[in-house]
């Protein structure tokens, strides 16, 4: 029986009952240094690597990421997608976060639920999973049956599969594609995964649907040029990255965010190439939205 890292004890924290406020956050967050470390180990980046390029390669199929799990993961997993619908201006479908026992346990724990395989996949089929889709599973522990079931569907209609887990060896792994075991070892709290593991999880699905939409040509230099602004904060914001884009002053860049109709991508274009609005909505259409390329094509 392979004995898991997850839920070992730690060494470092065996008398964390009996230390000081400070010494507790001092443990606590000497800890949590370990994490981008093991992140970075060069097997782990490989795989990133290799789980990226096929979620981009689903996304220009029109496929959708959907990220699967229980518990902490699976609210991570609900986290990283609706927040890519702000940041990147993507369609709710694109990416989707999947949670054992549904929207409740968003809140509250859903007895049972993530110990059901055939939850998974019901799950998946009640989203037409698709071969052009890209599934994640994510389980910290790595043996989530709620996640193995989904997976096991995933492969078998031929959609892309990931798993994410914090442990070696973990039974997910042995159900994807491709895999990432982020190892950090024992929690602080003995068992409490939403500390080292979760914080991991997190990080890696940052840079799962941050690389991806890079390579979908929604970042331009390092700013979000399609973000979606909801709010008078992203307003400002949107304004603020016509105005770094383009070298124009803020109230330039407040009349193009008006004349693109709000779409600081299609502003940018205009500026910068001297055209106007249908033009560089044309230019971007040819490119699949990449404002460098949409420019070199206005120059030739």
């Amino acid at each position: 029986m392979i004995k898991r890292t997850t839920e070992m004890r730690n060494p470092d924290t065996m008398a964390i009952d009996e230390m000081s406020t400070q010494q507790i956050l001092t443990t606590i967050n000497a800890q949590d240094q370990k994490v981008p470390l093991a992140i970075s180990e060069p097997e782990i980046l490989t795989e990133l690597t290799k789980i990226v390029d096929s979620v981009v390669t689903s996304f220009k199929k029109g496929g959708r990421l959907f990220y699967i799990g229980a518990g902490t993961s699976g609210r991570l997993g609900v986290l990283d997608a609706a927040e890519c619908v702000p940041t990147f201006g993507t369609d709710p479908e694109m990416v989707q976060g999947l949670i054992a026992g549904g929207d409740s346990a968003m809140t509250e724990a859903v007895e049972g639920a993530e110990d059901s395989e055939a939850g998974g996949r019901d799950d998946l089929v009640g989203h037409h999973l698709s071969d052009k889709d890209f599934v994640l599973g994510i389980a910290a522990s790595g043996t989530t049956p709620y996640v193995i079931g989904g997976l096991d569907y995933a492969r078998e209609i031929g959609a892309g599969t990931g798993a994410l887990s914090c442990n070696h060896q973990a039974l997910i792994s042995e159900h994807a594609e491709f895999a990432i075991e982020a190892v950090v070892g024992p929690e602080v709290v003995t068992g409490s995964t939403r500390m080292k593991a979760g914080t991991a999880e997190k990080m890696i699905l940052n840079m799962i649907s941050t690389t991806s939409m890079i390579k979908l040509g929604k970042v331009y230099g390092n700013l979000m040029v399609d973000v979606k602004p909801t709010n008078l904060k992203l307003v400002d914001r949107s304004k603020r990255i016509i105005k770094d884009a383009t070298g124009v002053d803020f109230d330039t860049a407040a009349k193009y965010f008006e004349l693109s109709q709000q779409q600081p991508k299609v502003a940018i274009v205009m500026i910068n190439g001297e055209v106007d609005y249908q033009t560089a909505v044309t230019a971007l259409e040819k490119t699949n939205g990449f404002i460098a390329a949409a420019l070199k094509e206005l120059r030739k």
